[in-house]
């Protein structure tokens, strides 16, 4: 086991990163600025802002900046937006990400229980129009568990995104304590469990944070639950606390235990495990995901979607 992290303690130097800036993540930004779009890389303070935004890749987040839940890890804004939706965005989210040199885009969304469907028919809008606009451009959502109603995850998942996502975040000992009450491992499970079921082809993916709390075989009793519901691809990374105010961080992971979880990974069937002290549910999308789980494109800078490569 690695050891637990001393309160206060600096952070080892694996997880030190540069300050984001750059040609091209001053140009995104600019852009994100301009068309008015959330990015869960600024809401959630995500250390790989620079990188991701500097190679071009970002996550944005749909539905507002206000989530419904109030999770210890997570360093978005929580309250009741009180059924507040924006109608255009789809067309507006759409119509921006067309126009950008991206092959992958990754569309995430803030929890919202405040709505009869949790936001799953907004969310199918933005990926069937985007998919209008741009057919070659490959498509993750990474969406909330919809308090478990199957026919909002059914809305979204027949929106025929090439990549399914939502998180368990951390172990089953854990859920309680960091993740809202409206959370569960069980209820993170059934909705992993029936985006497979009804759209096989559709690839899945889930990710754990560790350093929380967790012991190492813990980690793997997640990952052996996230298999057995036919997840193809999950990401492990290091807990970094946001804020006073949130979870303690209970260990640094070393970079070592990361390949270990990767190794076991493997041999438990995912199709891609990507595991490393700052690697993030949607960290590199385009390098991580494109390069590591599909197929060479036949043409040059193109991916065809649904060619995912077992092994």
């Amino acid at each position: 086991m690695t050891a637990q992290a001393p309160r206060f303690a600096p952070k080892p130097a694996w997880l030190k990163v540069r300050a984001p800036g750059g040609e091209k993540y001053n140009a995104l930004k600019e852009t994100f600025r301009k068309l008015d779009l959330h990015t869960v890389c600024e809401e959630a303070r995500c250390p790989n802002v620079g990188e991701c935004w500097g190679e071009g890749t970002a996550t944005v987040m749909l539905l507002g900046d206000t989530c419904t839940r109030g999770c210890r890890f997570c360093a978005v804004t929580t309250g009741n937006p009180r059924g507040a939706v924006d109608v255009r965005e789809p067309e507006h989210v759409a119509r921006a990400l067309s126009g950008m040199p991206l092959q992958y885009v990754v569309m995430t969304m803030v929890d919202r229980d405040d709505l009869l469907d949790g936001g799953a028919e907004h969310i199918s809008r933005t990926v069937r129009r985007l998919k209008e606009l741009r057919p070659d451009m490959l498509v993750e959502t990474l969406v909330g568990d919809f308090g478990g109603h199957l026919d909002a995850v059914d809305t979204t998942v027949d929106a025929r995104p090439d990549v399914w996502a939502h998180n368990i975040e951390v172990v089953r000992r854990l859920q309680r304590t960091i993740r809202d009450v409206r959370c569960s491992f069980d209820q993170s499970l059934r909705v992993l469990a029936r985006a497979k079921e009804r759209v096989p082809e559709t690839v899945t993916k889930s990710s754990i944070m560790v350093g929380i709390g967790e012991t190492d075989e813990e980690v793997l009793e997640t990952m052996r639950a996230l298999r057995g519901v036919g997840v193809d691809v999950v990401t492990l990374g290091q807990y970094l606390r946001p804020t006073p105010k949130h979870a303690p961080v209970d260990r640094y992971v070393e970079p070592s235990t990361f390949e270990d979880f990767a190794r076991e990974g493997r041999a438990m069937g995912f199709a891609y495990v990507a595991a490393g002290p700052l690697v993030r549910s949607s960290y590199k999308a385009a390098e991580v995901f494109l390069r590591s789980a599909l197929k060479p494109a036949p043409t040059p800078g193109l991916l065809p979607a649904g060619s995912l490569v077992r092994r």
